[in-house]
């Protein structure tokens, strides 16, 4: 594959071949240039940058992965572009790397072997809203926030919450989820179609053209292969989702408890009892500290649930009742209310804010979020066991996470020029990633596989559906040009 590497005008280009065993060898300058014009012949001048601050911008996430710039972005502004822009990179075998907004968390966006980055925020358009059917199609430019704003008179939401304004193709790509989905699900359960586009520039609707069932039994599931793919199997160029009515009534409430056991139990416990309750989100003590700290709170320094609750009125009665009566026998505090949409924006603000907080307690260090989950009933072990593990080990390490449905996380704070911390710090996410999985969970909930996940991809679901995938792969990409070296 042919990759781009800016000095001087193109002066010194070098160029690879795309397989297994990437040999390298001279090219002219007029080859580079023929394909930067191509590209440039699609999307125009403005559409297409080799300038090194772009590149580099596209090159990163929020991780901890070292940039890995493209050699080129480009800026389309359609599907037709994106179509004919992946026919140009496939006819040169240039990798194709896939950008939302650059906030994921495991290193998805690096380009590892070089290519061209398709950085799809010109494409910010909602095309179809069906207020009657509860669903809308929206680009990859519109995001989480983008749609709700966009569907503020509507009295319809989509609830979705990962925390960043992150991209809803690039949700849908990395099967994000967030606060919200103990009650409203993750984005395989709200994606209802999508549309992508394959390596060759070939155009696939996963559940036909312009189709927005609420189930169907039609075939193989499309739509969910291509969710949690992280973009290496196409481009998602457009998704349809499912949308909801805005409950009635909205409230919030923060509870501190004595201890780790006392806060997940309480979490175990109030699912058991069926409450439908639309967030339950625990932080440690370090992590409420930090939130106190970053936020200018005053919230007790102990493990501690924030809450929310959706509903009617009477509805919401009955369940508070239950979580309030649950918490109480657990030790837990009296319930903090935040009832009007500017107190909980707040609250849950403070909660969102969790990753910045956890990074002021050591200016200049890096954070790293770990991401396991569990089910339910082996929660309130694991957190007690990683507790244990974070202050034995002297690391930093404040957890939150969306315990409701058994997904958290330990925010790794960490000085990246002190080998020893490095150290006991990779040595503890694999501990923690083997104790979800000896615990029947998973090493990731909801970040996606991305770099520094394979190894532990394979021990959880074993050779054989590795091949499977890689089979899959092997099949919509053969070349191996979507985002490769990731995920597999």
């Amino acid at each position: 594959m042919i990759l781009f590497r800016q000095a001087l005008r193109f002066s010194s280009p070098r160029l690879q071949l795309a397989c297994g065993r990437c040999r390298r060898y001279s090219a002219k300058t007029g080859a580079v240039e023929r394909v930067i014009s191509e590209l440039r012949s699609v999307s125009g001048d403005e559409g297409v940058s080799v300038g090194l601050a772009v590149r580099e911008q596209h090159g990163r996430d929020e991780s901890v992965h070292r940039c890995q710039p493209p050699d080129v972005v480009v800026f389309p502004r359609s599907v037709d572009e994106v179509s004919a822009l992946a026919k140009i990179c496939h006819h040169h075998q240039l990798p194709i790397i896939p950008f939302g907004t650059g906030t994921g968390l495991e290193g998805g966006v690096g380009a590892l072997q070089g290519g061209v980055c398709f950085s799809l925020r010109k494409m910010d358009q909602v095309l179809d809203l069906h207020q009657e059917d509860f669903d809308v199609t929206v680009e990859p430019g519109v995001t989480r926030k983008g749609l709700n704003s966009f569907l503020r008179d509507t009295g319809l939401w989509f609830p979705v919450d990962p925390g960043a304004d992150a991209s809803l193709c690039g949700m849908a790509a990395t099967s994000a989820s967030g606060t919200n989905a103990v009650r409203y699900g993750t984005m395989r359960e709200n994606v209802l179609n999508l549309e992508v586009v394959l390596a060759d520039g070939t155009v696939l609707h996963t559940a036909g053209r312009g189709r927005r069932p609420r189930k169907t039994s039609a075939g193989y599931n499309l739509t969910n292969l291509f969710v949690g793919s992280e973009g290496t199997l196409g481009i998602i160029t457009k998704t349809t989702l499912r949308l909801y009515g805005i409950p009635e009534s909205m409230v919030s409430a923060v509870c501190s408890f004595p201890s780790v056991q006392s806060a997940v139990d309480s979490t175990v416990q109030i699912l058991q009892a069926g409450v439908p309750i639309a967030r339950i989100e625990f932080l440690d003590d370090v992590m409420i500290n930090a939130c106190n700290r970053f936020n200018n709170l005053s919230y007790a320094i102990t493990p501690t649930l924030f809450l929310e609750f959706h509903g009617s009125s009477k509805s919401m009665e009955e369940q508070v009742s239950i979580t309030e009566e649950i918490t109480r026998d657990n030790g837990g505090s009296d319930f903090a209310w935040a009832e009007d949409e500017e107190s909980r924006g707040r609250l849950w603000k403070a909660r969102h804010d969790a990753w910045y907080a956890a990074l002021a307690l050591r200016p200049g260090c890096k954070a790293y979020s770990t991401d396991v989950c569990v089910p339910i009933s082996r929660l309130p072990q694991i957190i007690v066991e990683t507790k244990e593990d974070l202050i034995s080990n002297n690391l930093t390490g404040p957890i939150a996470g969306h315990v409701g449905d058994g997904n958290f996380h330990c925010i790794m704070v960490l000085d990246p020029n002190d080998p020893d911390e490095v150290e006991r710090v990779h040595s503890f996410t694999e501990r923690l990633a083997r104790r979800a999985l000896a615990m029947d969970g998973t090493c990731t909930g909801e970040h996606g596989i991305g770099l520094g996940k394979r190894a532990l991809l394979r021990e959880e679901v074993g050779p054989l559906a590795i091949e499977v995938m890689k089979g899959l792969k092997a099949t919509l990409d053969p070349k191996n040009l979507m985002n490769p070296g990731k995920v597999l």
